[in-house]
């Protein structure tokens, strides 16, 4: 499996750090680390919540396993470059150091008159995706939706004058898919209050005094009412926070307060900052061993989160289908970026990398839906996840390498196996127990499968 986390080359540019993480390019911290702008990324969640009001409120989401992110911004109108100059990514305002004047002129030019929200809701059905969650504004400050208290936003500034936000709510309503919207909270380049740590990811080409910044003010100028519209005008399953930045605790907890007082069924995720929101977040990353916490892993399909027109570097269906499921062997989920055009078009590649996973998940879904973490870590030849239905248990054995000997040696459990078969068409697998392990003997595999799985009936809760 592609190993998402190896350094493979460091780029320095208009004087900002970026790194090439197998194709994937992605700002990063002076110590190579991805710039999650989350202080305590790393570190346990708290709660003033109990963990049953949480694990409650994440009850759907942790059965979904699978979701779709979407960067869409003017910056995609011409794929991430402006002026001929290559933005590198949806960061290109700060890339490129545009100034406002500038920078939002492309918005006079923002016309994505192929977009169509039930095709978009579409796609991530046909992927096999639960929910959507899309950039209702990134930090270039430019709110795609229409946002009563400010003005910078699509349908005041862009000649199309249409709402994509409220038209992907009603159509995943439709659709039965469940809706979410990200805000960035501590990145805005386009208000001149909102600060970050010493400067590192702040418009300081347009407001060069960061002393002067106030971030309190910009929160309760903005950051309230924007989420309050959010709120009230589409009814997000999910507040997806980027970039906390220099939120200080007390306004992290003020903004839950706010979105709970609104919908106490809003999920809220780590980077309203502070270690709070209910779920963690781990940014093109599988943690080794899982998480204490739930979460989940964003992880691009190629190698910009938003359109950029020179990307090419896809990942291919077993590599997507191998991540997703070893996400799912640790209890997280994957939430998989597409970056549509600025014409409103999710590029085919995309799509046609979706649709594989997808059919693979026609067959194979029911290893990855409403399944927990495997009881057993990893093995060298795949994962396993797990399901109890009335009191017996599930085993799922996802194989990415078949044995050359053809066994999948298991530790030993006590349980009687009631039913052994492969996932995708019924058929019979013979197992044996020995005095140490128990012994899947895996028929022949077609090579052309993505993954072949094997489940395992047994009678009772595991005991091993």
């Amino acid at each position: 499996m592609k190993q998402i986390n190896l350094i493979k080359k460091l780029v320095f540019i208009a004087g900002f750090f970026f790194v090439v993480i197998d194709g994937t390019f992605a700002q990063v911290n002076a110590d190579g680390t991805i710039d999650t702008g989350d202080k305590y990324a790393n570190a346990k969640l708290k709660s003033n919540e109990s963990p049953e009001v949480i694990a409650k409120r994440l009850e759907w989401w942790k059965d979904a396993r699978f979701g779709m992110f979407i960067h869409w911004g003017i910056y995609a109108q011409d794929g991430c470059f402006w002026n001929g100059k290559d933005g590198r990514s949806e960061h290109m305002m700060r890339v490129l150091e545009i100034p406002i004047a500038e920078y939002q002129k492309i918005a006079t030019k923002f016309n994505p008159v192929k977009f169509n929200a039930d095709e978009w809701v579409k796609i991530a059905k046909e992927a096999g995706m639960k929910y959507m969650v899309i950039t209702a504004k990134h930090h270039d400050g430019f709110a795609m939706f229409n946002s009563p208290s400010n003005n910078y936003n699509i349908v005041k500034q862009t000649p199309w004058k249409r709402d994509p936000i409220k038209e992907l709510a009603a159509a995943c309503a439709k659709q039965d898919l469940k809706f979410g919207v990200y805000y960035s909270l501590g990145r805005d380049w386009h208000d001149p209050d909102c600060n970050s740590v010493d400067g590192w990811r702040s418009n300081t080409w347009d407001f060069p005094d960061e002393a002067k910044k106030d971030y309190s003010k910009y929160f309760e100028r903005k950051v309230k009412p924007q989420i309050t519209e959010l709120l009230t005008q589409y009814k997000p399953s999910i507040i997806w926070f980027d970039t906390p930045e220099l939120i200080t605790l007390n306004q992290s907890e003020e903004l839950l307060a706010l979105i709970h007082s609104i919908d106490p069924n809003c999920i809220v995720n780590q980077r309203v900052g502070n270690r709070l929101g209910d779920y963690a977040v781990k940014e093109q990353k599988i943690p080794v061993g899982g998480e204490p916490d739930p979460w989940e892993t964003c992880m691009t399909l190629n190698g910009a989160w938003g359109y950029h027109k020179t990307d090419s570097n896809w990942k291919s269906a077993d590599s997507l289908a191998h991540s997703l499921i070893d996400i799912a062997s640790k209890g997280g989920n994957l939430l998989l970026n597409v970056g549509p055009t600025g014409e409103g078009v999710i590029p085919e590649l995309s799509v046609s990398r979706l649709e594989e996973v997808g059919n693979w998940l026609k067959v194979n879904g029911e290893a990855i839906y409403g399944t927990t973490s495997s009881p057993f870590g990893k093995f060298s030849w795949g994962r396993c996840t797990k399901k109890e239905v009335n009191g017996n248990t599930i085993l799922y054995f996802s194989v990415f390498k078949r044995p050359n000997n053809g066994k999948l040696i298991l530790p030993k459990f006590t349980n009687k196996i009631k039913k052994s078969t492969l996932l995708a068409n019924g058929k019979k697998v013979k197992t044996e127990t020995t005095d140490k392990a128990v012994v899947v003997n895996l028929p022949a595999i077609e090579t052309n499968t993505i993954v072949s799985i094997v489940k395992l009936e047994l009678k009772g809760v595991l005991k091993i």
